[in-house]
């Protein structure tokens, strides 16, 4: 069964547990942009170099470098990494709202086709948008996201674990559904002042 080389990285827009990619963008052409290209037949290795960007309906990758890898028994390992003094990246809409996307970024991103897990090594950021408000992020040197259990952990090194020290993991989450904006308040009835003795009245 063939496919599809893109597949590991549409896998990278579902970091987080209710955010799903978009559901047509697997029926979407997959578009490649890079300085060179190589592909080794006998090794299943395709590595796109140089400005990489990759789009498939609302999905769109940048990285320096990209190797996708098939392995004997057709799964795909995919490998992005960033050019020097940059980040690699991906945004994608989510479905279940007009405005809704995610949003990664690390200076390595893995993916394995067959156990599902996605992982993000170094300056890992991921961010869910609705419109251009955040609406929830998380900051840490490594991330992982598990799309069959629907669970991610952040860790403070980019070993996967986590060690006293080695710096601060840090999230934001907004609150789902934010309070209603208060009305005016009535302008409050003036309050008669005493007279003062000897005044006239």
């Amino acid at each position: 069964m063939k496919r599809s080389f893109l597949l590991p990285l549409l896998m990278l827009a579902a970091l987080s547990g209710v955010a799903r990619a978009e559901k047509a963008d697997t029926t979407k052409p997959t578009n490649i942009e890079a300085d060179q290209m190589v592909y080794d037949d006998v090794r299943q290795v395709k590595t796109f170099t140089g400005n990489v960007v990759m789009t498939r309906g609302t999905l769109i990758i940048k990285a320096g470098r990209v190797v996708l890898t098939t392995d004997q028994y057709g799964y795909e390992n995919a490998v992005l990494y960033a050019a020097p003094g940059s980040l690699a990246t991906f945004r994608q809409k989510r479905d279940g709202g007009p405005d809704l996307w995610i949003e990664g970024q690390a200076e390595r991103i893995e993916y394995s086709e067959q156990t599902e897990v996605s992982k993000l090594f170094q300056r890992a950021h991921i961010q869910r948008m609705d419109g251009k408000r955040i609406t929830d992020e998380v900051n840490g040197e490594f991330i992982s996201y598990d799309s069959r259990a629907e669970f991610y952990s952040v860790n403070n090194t980019a070993s996967g674990q986590s060690k006293p020290g080695a710096g601060r993991i840090t999230a934001v989450i907004q609150p789902r559904n934010p309070p209603p904006a208060q009305p005016g308040q009535p302008a409050q009835p003036a309050t008669p002042q005493p007279t003062q003795p000897g005044k006239d009245q």
